[in-house]
């Protein structure tokens, strides 16, 4: 089974793109304190993606 035809791996691509994405605004230099409280999802999205990603084919997950 394919990286793009598994459910489960594009859900986790999908969360890896969100959870990069919100990181990003975060981690610039003289970022409002609103935008580190948005750090702690987007760190969760990013792990759940990954995870979802690595488990998404059979055998072990690397």
């Amino acid at each position: 089974m394919g990286l793009l035809t598994s459910r489960k791996a594009l859900i986790g691509l999908v969360l890896m793109v969100v959870g990069t994405l919100g990181i990003i605004p975060g981690a610039l230099p003289g970022s409002a304190q609103t935008m580190t409280y948005a750090l702690v999802p987007a760190a969760a999205a990013l792990t759940l993606g990954t995870w979802l990603v690595g488990t998404s084919e059979g055998g072990r997950p690397v």
